[in-house]
């Protein structure tokens, strides 16, 4: 194999390397969107749960 055809080997492999940076770094920017929502919905889970609480905690009370 003469230095040509290795030359282009490499630049082949670059190119692929290149390219899945590339999509991996979408990926990532998708997953981190993903994250954010799925953060925001438990937070808001979490906040449903506290109200439900404490409304069980007055109705017991008021119970008592």
């Amino acid at each position: 194999m003469d230095i040509d055809n290795r030359l282009e080997r490499l630049t082949q492999r670059h190119e692929a390397l290149t390219q899945s940076v590339e999509l991996l770094t979408e990926d990532l920017a998708d997953m981190k969107v993903l994250v954010n929502d799925i953060s925001e919905g438990t937070a808001r889970l979490l906040h449903v749960a506290e109200i439900h609480e404490e409304r069980n905690s007055r109705l017991e009370d008021e119970k008592s």
